[in-house]
Formats: structure tokens, sequence, C-alpha cells
């Protein structure tokens, strides 16, 4: 039974993303000039296609953490904002000159009450009017909406989105790690595809040259 041919290294990433092998000398790695190549091939697409396939996954979770962390960002935001207004505080959010154009110019200068405009869907909206409540309603996935008061509210959104953050940096260390393997794994077909081109046609040439000689004798 011969034995398991070597593709990748021991090495591996911080999320154990393993490292490809880079053939130096490609004759010492086939184990001769009389190796079969196809095998190697074959196992070389076999890695490349998994690297490929951890690539497209990954690049669906960067997406899916792309929509998701601003998302995050203008809950925070809100909820801070609520807290601000609670508290009688002027806001000092980013977006602070946003949430104030929410207002009804006739509305009573009332820290109790706020106007607020809600996004039903694209180029839908609806305006409602908010009470004064240290109570906020957070969606958490899976048709799951949970209340929190507002200062567990804003530990658990700060929470989330440094989560969010770290793994979208996780995500895209891991992708640009995928790409120098992917990249590794094709110059490895490469080079042992040419070697076999290369020792097929000297073969050919070497043949041609014996039955030469041959037809001379």
């Amino acid at each position: 039974m011969s034995a398991p041919i070597r593709i990748i290294q021991d090495e591996k990433n911080p999320r154990g993303i393993p490292k490809a092998l880079f053939i130096n000398d490609v004759e010492e790695y086939l184990g001769g000039p009389d190796a079969e190549v196809e095998k190697f091939l074959t196992a070389f697409q076999d890695a490349l296609a998994k690297y490929r396939y951890m690539d497209s996954n990954l690049n669906q979770r960067r997406r899916s953490l792309e929509e998701k962390i601003p998302d995050i960002k203008k809950t925070l935001t809100m909820v801070e904002y609520l807290r601000d207004r609670r508290e009688g505080r002027k806001p000092t959010t980013d977006d602070e000159d946003d949430l104030e154009d929410d207002q009804e110019d006739d509305a009573p200068d009332d820290p109790k009450s706020h106007i607020a405009t809600f996004e039903l869907a694209d180029t839908l909206y609806a305006e409602a009017e908010l009470e004064e409540t240290d109570t906020v309603y957070l969606w958490l996935g899976a048709n799951v909406m949970l209340s929190y008061k507002i200062p567990p509210a804003i530990d658990l959104l700060r929470s989330k989105l440094d989560t969010a953050q770290a793994s979208l940096e996780n995500t895209i260390e891991d992708l640009e790690f995928l790409r120098e393997q992917i990249t590794v794994m094709e110059v490895n077909t490469a080079r042992v595809y040419n070697y076999d081109v290369k020792r097929r046609r000297e073969r050919r040439e070497r043949r041609e040259r014996e039955r030469s000689d041959g037809k001379g004798e």
C-alpha cells in the first residue's frame, strides 16, 4: 500500500486552516522520474476544492458581518440616545443630528416624549411618539425579541459589536491566508503538470532517436 500523498504542512493559522506544502523539487517530491503523476494531480485538485470551499463560506460570512455591523451600530446609537434623553443629557453620538431631525418641529419640548420616524420597508416610513421608558426591545434573531433595561441593552450591543468586528477581522485574515494557499496549490499543480509534459516529451524524443539509430544500423 502506497504512502499517502503529503499536500499540507503541520503548520496552521490561528483558526486551524492548514498551510499548503510548496514543492521545491518536483522530481524528488514525486519519488523519482518514473512516478505516476496522475494521482498527485488528483490529490492537488481535491485540496484545491477544499480550500475554495472554505473560501466561499468565509466570503459569505464576510458579507453577512459587513451587513450586520452597521445595523448593530445604528441600534446602539439609538439606545444610547434614549439613555441620554432620559438622563437629561445632550446626546453625544455621531448621529446626533440625524436623530434630532426625526423630531417634529411643532412637537412640545417634553423630555418624556419624542417623535421618531421608523423605516418599515424600503421607501416606506412611519412616525411614532415614544414615551419615556427605561426598557427597550431588541431583535436577537430567529424571530426572537427580548426586553432589556437600557444599561444592560447598551452593554449587550457593545459586546455584540466588539464580537462582530473581531470576527470580521479574523474572517478577512483567513481569506487572505486561503488565497495564499490556493495560489501555492495552483503553482504546485502547474509545476507537476509541466514536469510531466517535459518528461513525456523527453521519452518520446529518446524513443525516436533509438528507432532512428536502429534503422541506421
